[in-house]
């Protein structure tokens, strides 16, 4: 998916129409992939990043085949979930996650992608014991050691699990990435495949409450490659619903 083709793409009116087709050619070039990588249809699932988008866009969006709907910000994710209680969706929590807004996430999200420290990892378990539930997360990893991004350093998420082990109301279904910036797809390749590698590590540790089943990796310009090196979610947002501003 060349940069110029993607520009080209999000310059299109965004109609219900071209929200239908991005969509359908997403989950194509998603089942596309799959099939290159030898993997069985089905394996990779699209979580479509609507940080910014209308409700009626993301509406749209759920008409034309999305189940999973990913957020960034609690405050404007709060009011979408309210809309759309009878639709057949799920919400992940995609973006960093603050303390002191945990409360607000708690069975809220199906998923929270972006745990990048073992004391959030500890106010999730607290929150969640009060509401009386358990809140599935994945551990985000800085693959690329980026000091201005969060996310747990690759030397130190594996020695960090055992102590996340313990929290009785949280259960550890994977790890997330995001890969420095690049030019081209295949030099997020060497990140995804760390990422691969450090859930085989920890799934070897045989822990309570611990799955190595996610891999949270791949936007709207490597996704494809990063199924070839075993995503399981995709996080696509540019290349469905156009360029946004924060």
């Amino acid at each position: 998916m060349g940069g110029r083709d993607l520009c080209e793409r999000t310059m299109e009116p965004l109609t219900p129409e071209t929200i239908a087709k991005r969509v359908q050619s997403i989950l194509t070039k998603i089942r596309s992939a799959e099939e290159k990588a030898g993997r069985p249809a089905g394996t990779v699932r699209l979580v479509a990043a609507t940080k910014t988008v209308t409700v009626e866009h993301i509406a749209e969006g759920v008409r034309a085949g999305l189940s999973i709907l990913g957020e960034n910000r609690v405050q404007e994710a709060l009011p979408k979930i309210a809309m759309f209680t009878q639709a057949p969706v799920h919400w992940h929590f995609i973006g960093q996650l603050q303390r002191r807004k945990v409360r607000s996430v708690i069975g809220r999200f199906d998923l929270i992608h972006s745990v990048d420290t073992v004391d959030l990892a500890q106010e999730i378990n607290r929150r969640a014991e009060e509401a009386g539930c358990r809140q599935n997360i994945l551990l985000e990893v800085n693959v690329g050691g980026e000091p201005t991004k969060a996310g747990f350093h690759p030397d130190d998420v594996v020695r960090s699990v055992p102590m996340m082990a313990q929290l009785s109301h949280v259960c550890i279904k994977g790890l997330m990435t995001i890969p420095p910036p690049s030019a081209g797809q295949d030099s997020a390749r060497p990140y995804f495949r760390t990422l691969h590698e450090l859930a085989r590590q920890i799934e070897a540790l045989d822990l309570p409450s611990v799955g190595m089943d996610e891999l949270s990796m791949g936007m709207s310009n490597d996704f494809d490659v990063a199924i070839e090196e075993g995503a399981t979610l995709v996080r696509v947002g540019t290349a469905i619903f156009g360029a946004r501003h924060v």
